[in-house]
């Protein structure tokens, strides 16, 4: 069972410096690569999702749904770690690209939010239609591990999935975007922006017709709340940021979880706010908290050789679901 797992994280003792945790394991493995092929799963509104299915030959084999953080994809170290990882333990697993996130630009305006979960029900409803008799199980990363813990919140006894693991998540995201805003001399806020606005310059003709946005005033947003404020919020129906953050945070829906569910948190976490940090009294009794002192985002690497640092992530999560296998 689950409880018997070592949820125990031990950072690396030449990587104890949450900023190195979170930055350097994105240049660790410059040549892994992720062995998939693709699929367009058509949506009800006209759109598609790109999945990226990673399998390891067994057709009866439990599946794992991925998903990646903001403005991630299948190229995310993590994200091909964890595909990788998942195959090797006897695991299939497919990775569901958010709106706007995959190689070709969706069609409809809308893009993804930290709150949006009907296109992963649409996912896990169109698996459980292909694959009856397998079971389901689910990982998010950051920005997706929020959408996934709303949506376990959301769905009650309905998930669909037998159990799911939420790592670095954005429980709380008032309080994060503020945190992100400032730390590290403003610098993951600027990777973020760069690659939201350059994602988003792409469709600004389809967003053009719900919001008023061209080139110029894209590319003059220099600030979190700011594209929030004026892009995500409007895009989607939300009154402004903060209605966008109180409506799409997750931390409200963590104790109505009624699948399995293991949450992997550091409190050390340079993007995300103290408030976010999943406590006891938050969550249902289906729910396991893995809270670390250190970790990082999304880093949470240990090993004693710098030249073979281990993805405890990798080994922890996928152990998790083997455990809940019956």
């Amino acid at each position: 069972m689950s409880q018997q797992l070592d949820l125990t994280f031990r950072p690396a003792w030449w990587m104890r410096n949450r900023h190195a945790q979170t930055i350097l394991p994105r240049a660790f493995r410059p040549r892994l690569k992720a062995n998939v092929h693709y699929e367009h799963l058509q949506t009800p509104d006209d759109d598609f999702l790109e999945l990226a299915w990673a399998k390891n030959g067994n057709r009866q084999a439990p599946l794992v749904v991925v998903l990646h953080g903001l403005e991630g994809n299948i190229h995310s170290f993590y994200a091909k770690g964890m595909l990788q990882a998942l195959t090797k333990t006897g695991l299939d697993a497919v990775l569901m690209h958010f709106r706007n996130c995959s190689r070709e630009v969706n069609k409809q305006a809308r893009a993804y939010h930290s709150g949006e979960t009907q296109d992963l029900g649409h996912l896990i409803k169109t698996l459980q239609a292909r694959f009856p008799n397998r079971a389901l199980f689910a990982v998010g990363f950051s920005l997706g591990g929020n959408v996934l813990a709303k949506y376990l919140g959301e769905r009650g006894q309905s998930s669909g999935l037998q159990g799911a693991a939420v790592v670095s998540a954005p429980y709380h995201l008032s309080s994060s975007c503020q945190v992100i805003r400032k730390s590290c001399f403003k610098l993951y806020q600027k990777y973020l922006l760069d690659r939201m606005k350059k994602s988003f310059s792409r469709k600004l003709d389809q967003i053009s017709g719900q919001i008023p946005l061209n080139a110029a005033q894209l590319a003059d947003i220099n600030d979190l709340w700011q594209f929030d404020d004026q892009v995500t919020a409007p895009l989607h129906g939300f009154k402004g940021a903060e209605d966008y953050y109180a409506q799409a945070s997750s931390q409200p829906y963590l104790s109505l979880i009624e699948t399995p569910t293991l949450l992997i948190h550091a409190e050390d976490d340079p993007m995300l706010s103290k408030q976010a940090v999943p406590v006891a009294a938050q969550i249902s009794k289906h729910v396991q908290l893995a809270v670390s002192q250190r970790g990082g985002h999304v880093g949470f690497i240990a090993g004693a050789n710098p030249l073979k640092p281990i993805y405890w992530l990798e080994q922890v999560v996928p152990a998790y679901i083997h455990s809940l296998i019956k």
